[in-house]
């Protein structure tokens, strides 16, 4: 397998909106991080404004509660709040869920935000694996009821997030990605017709799908959970929501990265009889085989597609590079590599899943993600990421040992990192009778 830098999309991923968070994250960093007269007074001034928006949350009117969760989401964003968290985090927790169960729509989408900053802020652990188990029957209901688009995506992004950090067991991750299909596909009943969710909300329950699928082993997944996927994210593919499209096409990428495609694909039914079943299998691997044809054909024409009218030149622009890129990884083998400067130090993804990954959590946190990617050891952990340290307001940078150690391509740990990835293509490879490229032609 390849990589192949992609250096437009880098760009694209951040827009003016995140430049100007960056800057005003790093610089608020730097502050953080400096010893200067005063300090401490402005850290109890923080702990005492939390303090009095978790007050706030016990208020009847419904705005004072909404201005609270904002200002809680606000401070999580800037800062980690560990020391607030270890005090009142139950407290923080239930009110959160009263305000989901009890709220306006801004409301629960501003509670099911501070929740999952609560999950990032804790990290794994007991307190991680308790947000999963509180709040999954309550966000269950909750989505249910009252068909906001903004409530819905918030609860659905909330609810990728606590089982990213929390879920600790391929059982729980599919729990939540089977509730998270649920939204794409209502059933009420057999004489009711469900009502038939936004492309907005298609667009959330994919993004967080796959986000949740880059933690799964594809030979932990339930075979009969997702049989119909390829085949669902293939007619997305062909709806007019350029993000929608985009969603569905990056899924697509992650599934065949991870191989095991006969886990996502129709499955025939055993028989009992062997002749029957070499027959069965047959026409399994032949309608494989025209899945990925198609596929195939759709993210080439993607790739090309012409502005229409009324169409807008940054969607297209931003579906073209991800087609393109997915066309390379289906064609070539080749994988996008996004390098992201933070805090002076580059944050680089080399497969699909660490870039599903990264583009999920950076929507999430928004302004907050440079300082989250910069304090945060979960994160730190995830991508494998080593910020620049600093002591007493002074950079710390890595000496070139250090460098050689633990950033250099030959280093132990990338090295560490590559033979995971390669065992993973191998088995995947095996599988599925040689690379899954191979046997890509034109219909």
């Amino acid at each position: 397998m390849g990589r192949r830098s992609s250096q437009k999309k880098s760009a694209a991923m951040l827009d003016s909106d995140d430049t100007d968070s960056l800057s005003s994250s790093s610089s608020s960093m730097r502050l953080d991080n400096m010893i200067v007269p005063g300090i401490e007074e402005v850290q109890v001034d923080k702990d005492v404004l939390l303090d009095q928006c978790l007050d706030a949350l016990y208020e009847k009117r419904g705005s004072t509660r909404e201005n609270a969760l904002a200002s809680i989401i606000e401070a999580f964003n800037s800062s980690l709040q560990h020391e607030f968290v270890e005090k009142k985090f139950a407290t923080l927790l239930h009110q959160c869920l009263n305000s989901i169960k009890k709220g306006s729509a801004k409301e629960v989408a501003l509670a099911s935000h501070a929740i999952g900053l609560l999950a990032l802020t804790t990290g794994p652990g007991e307190k991680a694996q308790e947000i999963l188990e509180e709040c999954i029957s309550p966000i269950s209901e909750a989505l249910k009821t009252r068909p906001e688009a903004s409530k819905i995506s918030a609860l659905l992004e909330c609810l990728a997030v606590i089982t990213f950090i929390g879920g600790e067991e391929p059982e729980q991750t599919e729990k939540s990605m089977q509730i998270l299909w649920q939204m794409a596909h209502p059933k009420l009943g057999p004489n009711v017709a469900a009502a038939k969710p936004s492309p907005t909300v298609i667009t959330m329950v994919v993004s967080a799908w796959s986000f949740l699928l880059t933690t799964m082993d594809g030979w932990a997944l339930n075979p009969k959970s997702w049989q119909e996927s390829i085949s669902y994210f293939s007619t997305l593919l062909d709806k007019d929501d350029r993000l929608l499209r985009i969603a569905a096409g990056e899924a697509l990428a992650l599934i065949f990265e991870m191989g095991s495609l006969e886990k996502f694909c129709g499955e025939t039914k055993s028989s009992g009889d062997p002749s029957i079943d070499d027959g069965n299998d047959s026409r399994k691997l032949m309608y494989v085989h025209g899945l990925k044809n198609k596929v195939l054909n759709q993210v080439r024409e993607l790739s090309a597609e012409a502005a229409g009218k009324g169409s807008a030149k940054k969607d297209l622009n931003s579906q073209k590079n991800t087609f393109r890129d997915i066309l390379d990884f289906l064609e070539d083998g080749y994988t996008p590599e996004i390098s992201v400067k933070i805090g002076g130090e580059s944050l680089t993804t080399s497969t699909w899943a660490q870039l599903i990954q990264l583009n999920f959590l950076k929507h999430f946190l928004g302004g907050g993600f440079v300082k989250h990617m910069q304090d945060n050891q979960f994160l730190h952990d995830v991508f494998g990421f080593m910020p620049k340290k600093k002591f007493l307001g002074a950079e710390y940078r890595m000496s070139g040992g250090e460098k050689r150690m633990f950033k250099s391509p030959n280093s132990a740990l990338n090295k560490a990192r590559t033979q995971l990835l390669n065992k993973q293509r191998m088995l995947s490879q095996d599988k599925n009778a040689g690379h899954f490229a191979v046997g890509f032609v034109d219909s």
